[in-house]
Order: C-alpha cells, then structure tokens, then sequence
C-alpha cells in the first residue's frame, strides 16, 4: 500500500487520502516538543555508541598482549637496595629511588 502525505509543521497536521476521504491526523504542541525531545536523546545515543565503538577499536589494537611475558625486569636507573630488617635471615631487600628528595 502506498501513501501520499501532506505535512503542515505550521498547525502540526498530517493530511493524506484514505478510502473514505481525507484523514488528517494532529497533534499538541507539547507531544511535539516531546517527540523531538526524545529524537535528539535518541540521536545523541547512537552518535555516542558509534564513537565507543571507535575508540574500543582504538584501545584494542594498543593493548598490551597479556599472554606474552616479557620475562626481564630492570630496575629504574637511579635505584638501590635497601634492606628490610637487618636481621632477617633472607635478606630480603626493597628497591628505592636515589634521585629522591631528602624530605
């Protein structure tokens, strides 16, 4: 079935031929109002859905690969250790930075 319309955005009337005469379908200002409200947050959703796709695009292609080991770590120029307590039996050590105020 096809239709042929005729919009009047001045008194918010649709008007188009139907079997038994004209039928002219109208609206309230406030509905108006309504409906192009929620046309705008429908447009701003997808417009926002279609730029999140992008950027998980963009992050996916940056992410690091967490399968690969990279199994070598060096410490930062400018560190020593530093015993933890004196009289621990392993020796246990943490690094710190000598590039770090005395404060």
């Amino acid at each position: 079935m096809k239709f042929m319309d005729v919009p009047s955005y001045t008194y918010l009337k649709l008007k188009m031929l139907g079997p038994g005469g004209v039928i002219t379908v109208g609206t309230t200002f406030q509905c108006a109002y309504e409906c192009e409200v929620e046309c705008c947050n429908h447009d701003a959703a997808i417009v926002a859905s279609k730029e999140l796709t992008a950027i998980r695009k963009e992050v996916t292609k940056e992410a690091p690969d967490p399968k690969r080991s990279t199994r070598s770590f060096e410490p930062a120029k400018g560190s020593k250790e530093v015993l933890i307590h004196l009289g621990s039996p392993k020796g246990k050590v943490v690094r710190i930075g000598t590039t770090l105020s005395s404060k």
